[in-house]
């Protein structure tokens, strides 16, 4: 999954990385709105809510929307960096070990979190949060050639839309490519919805430790692909 980049990689790939990845950031999201108050992953809600704030008396919900876009900004920098870096060196699975660095940062997150400071605005956690799903969004769009995101719901659903119009318009002689696309864009949207309920869930039971579990999954996507990796240099 972390392996094959660009038209190298089949619908089966994409469909069990994205579904993986976006079950973990609706985990991340919804942990993160239960934690502190904002989404780490929907930068679409953040700015509204800096919009929003720019009223009397919202200077702090301003600080905080702008401090978690540019986190998330920041970590897609950071991941594209890493990968230009890595390819001009020849380093095997860079994505891969992004995304292990990722589940890696999630794991102390979630470990640390109660001792972490809590403001202002989202904290330590939250702004933390927003740049490990922006280095995820930008590895996974690098990976899929634009194919695959995982924490661009928003997106995702005006790509299902998009496909259900083509669809319906041509139920007579469906297209293939149609039908492939609506069962990748209807597959990840799911995962998120599943996720986020798993990270509600953990959070009630775990609170932020729930973290620690949704970086494992990272480590153990991760893992196996680096490994492969290594045993081919």
């Amino acid at each position: 999954m972390l392996v094959h980049e660009g038209p190298s990689r089949n619908i089966r790939t994409d469909i069990r990385l994205g579904c993986t990845l976006a079950a973990v950031a609706g985990g991340v999201n919804v942990t993160g709105f239960l934690a502190f108050g904002a989404y780490a992953a929907n930068m679409t809600g953040n700015l509204s809510a800096v919009a929003t704030g720019l009223a009397p008396g919202g200077v702090m919900t301003v600080l905080c929307g702008l401090g978690l876009v540019a986190a998330f900004v920041a970590g897609a920098v950071v991941a594209t960096l890493r990968l230009m870096a890595g390819c001009r060196r020849g380093v095997a699975c860079m994505h891969a070990r992004i995304i292990l660095l990722e589940g890696v940062a999630l794991m102390a997150l979630g470990l640390v979190a109660g001792w972490l400071p809590a403001g202002p605005g989202a904290g330590v956690l939250g702004y933390g949060l927003s740049f490990l799903m922006g280095m995820q969004n930008a590895t996974v769009t690098h990976i899929s050639g634009a194919r695959v995101r995982t924490t661009h719901m928003t997106g995702m659903l005006t790509d299902l839309g998009l496909e259900l119009a083509q669809w319906m318009g041509n139920r007579t002689s469906p297209s293939p490519d149609v039908a492939t696309r609506l069962r990748l864009h209807g597959a990840i949207i799911a995962s998120f919805v599943l996720g986020g309920t798993a990270g509600a869930l953990g959070y009630a039971f775990l609170g932020t430790r729930s973290l620690m579990g949704l970086g494992a999954v990272l480590i153990v996507l991760a893992l196996p692909a680096i490994v492969r990796g290594a045993e081919r240099a």
